[in-house]
């Protein structure tokens, strides 16, 4: 019989995620400004979904190792922290360099590849920073408790978003450039990238001072299963025998993170296209786009952070992930139609509201249905593959389905609302269990 683990007070379960605010800064800015640093050195737009495989790519094979690798680690430094700060340290020197592909003279395929490899390896490196703050709160945390940390998580993501998102605008307002000679980025973005490098290792620098995991003896006191059985099973065995709760909610991950990947990936063409009336991606104009994008995205996690702190008001669980998917699907289908810079406002507000649901409660069900499993790290390793397969798979069609919607990147965020509300419906196939 296993101990109960003990309730966490507030700050040990704040400094349990803390670092995940500097993690997602990181994130925020690659996801606001890689379609612009390529476009901007010279990707045509019915290729940009191509440079957006390698991410997911990235996170399907890292994870998964991260998690099986760490469940059967243990040193002095923790089991999964270790992990956390050489993830960290890799994404710190990949900051540095992506947003400088073009400034050191290379021919224009030569200056892609270079970006390709440099946005591989941030990708490799934030996946191996992140994944552990997701298995710290498995390990650490009860039952009672895991809803709270898991909010605590995501306002801390939510609030890292708002940083990185508004970052390029900012330095813009300070009175760094926002434009370059042809095929360099911006200043604005570079120093966007070196702050948040910056802060990403002071606060995981925090984390790893201020969590202290418990020892092999420890957390077999605390934990149903075993280390000798965690330590037999492969990955297809894992996936064999997951939970039914684990595949369904994956379906519902499939519809949701194929449309992230088209918001992502077009929203700066679509804000310039409909806001700028502009598709010149070296134009003053297209990067004024590019900044506002921040803001957007900012307001999107603003909206995600509101949404949160009402999501618990709902009784059940069910009702609130389907509808907070639906009023995201609405938001992407206003786009196209809002030609001011601020009634965008109102559509990424309401994307917020999906936000909140995705970060949150696909690993409230799915952690609530793993207990009694063993292989917490792995399996939310591979819990991972629903968040990354479904952008792969975007990115391969993206362009193909810009060309059938009149290559309009606008009109891809009706295909992201049509993939929400889809994502809406299917929540209705989850079955939830207490924990």
């Amino acid at each position: 019989m296993n101990k109960q683990k003990p309730d966490m007070k507030f700050w040990g379960l704040w400094n349990l995620s803390f670092g995940f605010f500097g993690v997602q800064i990181a994130y925020a800015l690659q996801s606001a400004n890689v379609s612009r640093i390529f476009a901007t050195l010279g990707a045509d737009p019915h290729s940009l979904n191509y440079f957006w495989v390698l991410p997911p790519l990235m996170g399907i094979i890292v994870q998964p190792i991260v998690g099986t690798l760490s469940d059967r680690t243990w040193t002095r430094f923790g089991r999964r922290i270790p992990y956390l700060f050489i993830g960290a340290a890799l994404a710190v020197l990949v900051m540095c360099l992506l947003p400088n592909a073009g400034s050191f003279g290379l021919a224009v395929g030569a200056v892609m590849i270079f970006g390709l490899v440099a946005l591989m390896f941030l990708d490799t490196s934030l996946n191996m920073a992140m994944q552990p703050f997701k298995m710290l709160v498995g390990d650490m945390v009860n039952e009672k408790q895991k809803t709270k940390a898991y909010s605590i998580q995501s306002f801390l993501c939510n609030a890292g978003s708002v940083v990185g998102f508004v970052f390029p605008f900012f330095f813009t307002w300070l009175g760094i450039r926002n434009v370059a000679a042809a095929g360099e980025v911006p200043d604005s973005v570079k120093w966007s990238f070196y702050v948040g490098a910056g802060i990403l290792i002071l606060c995981v620098v925090y984390t790893a001072l201020k969590v202290r995991e418990w020892n092999p003896r420890e957390y077999a006191e605390y934990n149903p299963v075993s280390e000798t059985r965690e330590e037999k099973a492969d990955w297809i065995t894992l996936l064999r025998n997951a939970p039914a709760t684990f595949w369904k909610v994956g379906l519902v991950q499939f519809f949701c993170w194929a449309g992230m990947l088209y918001m992502w990936n077009y929203t700066t063409g679509a804000i310039a296209e409909t806001v700028w009336n502009t598709t010149d991606a070296g134009s003053a104009a297209f990067q004024e786009a590019g900044n506002w994008v921040g803001i957007l995205f900012a307001v999107q996690a603003v909206g995600s952070v509101i949404w949160a702190a009402l999501l618990p008001s709902f009784r059940n669980i069910k009702v609130a992930y389907s509808l907070s998917l639906a009023i995201g699907g609405i938001g992407f289908a206003m786009i196209p139609f809002l030609h001011n810079p601020y009634t965008q406002f109102i559509a990424f507000l309401l994307i917020g509201c999906a936000w909140a649901a995705m970060l949150a409660m696909p690993f409230t069900f799915v952690t609530n249905a793993l207990q009694g499993y063993g292989h917490m790290g792995a399996y939310l390793g591979l819990f991972n593959g629903t968040i990354c397969l479904p952008q792969i798979v975007a990115a391969l069609f993206g362009g193909m389905i810009l060309r059938l919607v009149g290559s309009h990147q606008s009109t891809m965020m009706i295909v992201a609302s049509g993939l929400f509300l889809c994502g809406a419906l299917a929540v209705t196939f989850i079955r939830a269990r207490k924990a």
